[in-house]
């Protein structure tokens, strides 16, 4: 080992950022929730930095075929509280799915993201699209296969 070896740190300015394309009906909605994760975070960078957000801009497209196993689409549920006594509301999968389906994948990716200053920036940079059409044509996103 050299002695004058240093630890890289990645500084906000040494970012770049790439675009890619995710389809949600690949893959179980779990499996393509880590997959969007690990784009937003950076991690998969041999640059890496966790105080640094270093992640890329990710498109989903298909959002309402995303693939849940077993009873997840009746048993699986969405809590929502409105700040009164009395105000929780729950919102079984299915019906989420039939009316705003990107809020599945949106709650998925936010369960996986680290609960720290860097998450909503994180988080800002997901686009999530019903459809195969998506409004970012003109950023070419990579497509990337989910394992």
């Amino acid at each position: 080992m050299s002695v004058n070896a240093k630890t890289y740190s990645q500084k906000s300015t040494e970012v770049t950022r790439r675009w890619i394309l995710v389809d949600a009906s690949s893959a179980t909605l779990g499996r393509v929730a880590t997959t969007i994760a690990k784009y937003l975070i950076g991690k998969y960078k041999p640059t890496y930095t966790p105080h640094t957000d270093a992640g890329d801009y990710v498109v989903v497209i298909n959002a309402e075929k995303v693939v849940v196993t077993g009873e997840k689409e009746t048993d699986k549920m969405y809590y929502n509280h409105s700040g009164f006594p009395g105000g929780m509301t729950k919102t079984p999968l299915g019906k989420m799915r039939a009316k705003f389906p990107e809020r599945i994948i949106e709650e998925a990716v936010k369960g996986m993201i680290p609960r720290n200053k860097l998450a909503a920036e994180r988080l800002g940079r997901l686009r999530v699209f019903v459809g195969e059409n998506h409004a970012h044509t003109a950023q070419t996103p990579e497509k990337v296969e989910v394992k």
